[in-house]
């Protein structure tokens, strides 16, 4: 295995990694908006700053997925 391709196996190794990070993190982002939610606190400040979160994890998500990753 040449460098060139060894170090292209490791960046994408990296972007793997940090897809499943994202994914991850979106689920976990996810389940506790929706304990808050069952809690009736969907107006709270903590609420809104996970809706934030999510929309931004959700938009790279999508575009990871868009290339594949």
């Amino acid at each position: 295995m040449s460098a060139d391709s060894a170090e292209a196996a490791t960046r994408l190794a990296a972007y793997d990694a940090f897809a499943r990070d994202v994914r991850s993190e979106l689920a976990q982002t996810g389940e506790r908006m929706e304990r808050l939610r069952s809690q009736g606190k969907v107006k709270s400040a903590t609420y809104r700053q996970l809706f934030a979160i999510r929309s931004i994890l959700r938009d790279i998500d999508r575009r990871l997925a868009e290339r594949g990753l």
